[in-house]
């Protein structure tokens, strides 16, 4: 286990050591968008694989010579998620190189990769307290995998910074993973909540990607998503809209609690 001041750091530690091979890392072509900003930084080569049409990733389609694979699970901002089964098909056509599961979202309704860390050395599977854990502000992230790739991203680290997280992240962190009912009920309230919502905007006419995730991507056959985000803004309701190939009339919506939903809701049909 590895751990640093979000699991933003933490990726970009396994940039800095895992990816620098002289040929190209792969992730989807619609993911994280910090993916190719790593890239740059690290002078690393990359090329990206289009989603199908229902975007989700094909496993088959990275079956490439590669430095590297990386992708998030569920996927941002669509919220697709690959089954464990899924996963394992791609580490096993994928043995010489490292395969980063980055599972920020993992909790609200995916099965971790951690599961098959023992069988494959070459996986690292990274997490966040930033989401399910309800700890944003405490900047804890945390990766899991065989001692070689630990090691590597401590050599990263130790020229960095050697000590990373302070006392009180240390503790908050601790106890987060302790306290296994709040984590629950918590990640059980997302989930409802999200339902809710694809369900209410289904009824409004929107078109929702299944969601694994704390938000849903959804786009409207008859509005435009740029026009939908900026009336959105104008009753203090933020959205996110991404001028991107492929996605630009999708929305990415996080699920709120129950008022903050039946607002944006009351706002949509207005």
């Amino acid at each position: 286990v590895f751990v640093g001041n979000g699991s933003d750091e933490v990726l970009a530690h396994a940039f800095h050591g895992l990816f620098q091979h002289g040929k190209p890392l792969l992730f989807p072509d619609v993911t994280y968008s910090f993916y190719p900003v790593y890239c740059g930084l690290y002078g690393i080569e990359y090329e990206t694989i289009a989603l199908d049409e229902s975007f989700q990733i094909e496993v088959a389609d990275y079956n490439r010579p590669n430095g590297g694979i990386i992708f998030p699970n569920p996927n941002a901002p669509t919220g697709r998620v690959l089954a464990l089964e899924t996963i394992e098909r791609l580490l096993q056509a994928n043995t010489d190189s490292v395969v980063l599961v980055d599972e920020a979202y993992i909790d609200f309704g995916g099965e971790s990769a951690i599961a098959l860390v023992d069988r494959y050395p070459n996986l690292l599977v990274t997490q966040t307290l930033s989401k399910s854990r309800s700890l944003a502000g405490l900047r804890v992230g945390l990766a899991v995998g065989h001692p070689d790739l630990i090691e590597a991203l401590e050599r990263i680290k130790n020229s960095f910074n050697s000590y990373p997280l302070d006392r009180i992240a240390i503790a908050g962190a601790a106890a987060a993973f302790e306290d296994r009912d709040y984590f629950q009920q918590t990640c059980q309230k997302v989930i409802a909540s999200r339902e809710a919502v694809v369900a209410a905007m289904t009824a409004l006419g929107f078109e929702v990607l299944p969601s694994a995730a704390n938000f849903i991507f959804a786009r409207h056959p008859q509005q435009d998503a740029a026009t939908l985000a900026a009336s959105l803004r104008e009753e203090g309701i933020i959205v996110r809209h991404f001028k991107l190939p492929r996605i630009d009339q999708f929305l990415r919506i996080t699920v709120g609690n129950p008022e903050q939903n039946q607002a944006l809701l009351d706002a949509l049909k207005r």
